[in-house]
C-alpha cells in the first residue's frame, strides 16, 4: 500500500538558535500533527484481508449447508407428495392379459384416478380397477381390470351373444361389431354391487365367472393410456 504522500511533509522545522546550553525542544504543539499523520500512514490492510477468508470460509460453509437442508426438504416433501398421490389420487397399473383386447392390449399402462367413485357413482361403461375376488387371484395378480356393464338393481342376462339390461339389448359402441359375448342367464344385480365384463368376451374371467362385484372393492377408474407412447390416450 502506498504511504500518502503527505508524509515526506512532515518533517519539523529546524529550530531557531537560542542561547540555552542545548538546542531547544520542539514545542509539543508543532510536533503533534506531523506525529499524527506519521502515526495513521503505517496501518496495514493485510490483517484485514487475511481475516476475510475465514469470513468467506464460513459463510461458503453455511451456505453448503443451508443447501443441503433445502435439498432434504425438497425430496422430503416429493417423496410425501408421490406417497399422497399414489395413495389417494392417481395409480399406475399394467395390464397382464389379453382379457380387455382390442381396448387394452397385454403390458399397456394405464392410470387410475382413485377419487373418482368418492365423488360420483360407477357409470355404464367405465374401466375399473378391483381387488380380484375369492378364487380369481394369483400370486401375481391382485387386482383386475374390466368394464363395467350392470348396475346396482338392474337385471342382466347375455342372451345370443348380445348383453341384455332389464329384457332390452345393451348397445356397446366401444366393442367392435364383431364381438360376441358368452350367454348367461338373467341375474339381478345385488345393491352396492357391479357387473363386469373383460371387452374380450369370449376369453375373460369376469362376472361371468365370479358374478357380480361389491363397489367398495374397486381401487378406481382407468381413464387415461399411458403405454406405449405411440397408442396414448383416453379411456
Amino acid at each position: 500500500m502506498d504511504r500518502p504522500t503527505d508524509i515526506s511533509a512532515g518533517t519539523p522545522p529546524t529550530p531557531e538558535p537560542s542561547s540555552g546550553i542545548g538546542p531547544e525542544l520542539t514545542p509539543p504543539e508543532e510536533i503533534g500533527p506531523v506525529a499524527a499523520q506519521v502515526e495513521v500512514a503505517p496501518v496495514e490492510v493485510a490483517p484485514v484481508e487475511a481475516d476475510a477468508e475465514p469470513t468467506g470460509k464460513k459463510k461458503s460453509k453455511g451456505s453448503r449447508k443451508k443447501q443441503g437442508y433445502e435439498w432434504l426438504v425438497l425430496v422430503a416433501a416429493s417423496l410425501a407428495v408421490a406417497l399422497f398421490v399414489r395413495g389417494f389420487l392417481i395409480q399406475a397399473f399394467y395390464i397382464p392379459s389379453e382379457s380387455m383386447v382390442p381396448t387394452l392390449v397385454k403390458n399397456d399402462r394405464v392410470l387410475v384416478n382413485k377419487l373418482s367413485y368418492k365423488l360420483h357413482d360407477v357409470h355404464r361403461g367405465d374401466i375399473v380397477v378391483f381387488t380380484a375376488p375369492p378364487g380369481a387371484a394369483t400370486a401375481q395378480v391382485k387386482d383386475l381390470i374390466k368394464r363395467v356393464v350392470g348396475l346396482p338393481g338392474e337385471k342382466i342376462e347375455g342372451r345370443n351373444g348380445s348383453i341384455f339390461i332389464n329384457d332390452k339389448p345393451l348397445d356397446e359402441p366401444y366393442l367392435p361389431p364383431d364381438v360376441r359375448s358368452r350367454d348367461f342367464p338373467p341375474e339381478k344385480v345385488p345393491p352396492d354391487r357391479v357387473w363386469v365384463l373383460g371387452d374380450n368376451r369370449q376369453d375373460s374371467r369376469d362376472s361371468t365367472f365370479f358374478k357380480s362385484i361389491d363397489e367398495h372393492s374397486i381401487v378406481g377408474r382407468a381413464f387415461v393410456k399411458i403405454w406405449p407412447l405411440n397408442d396414448l390416450g383416453l379411456l
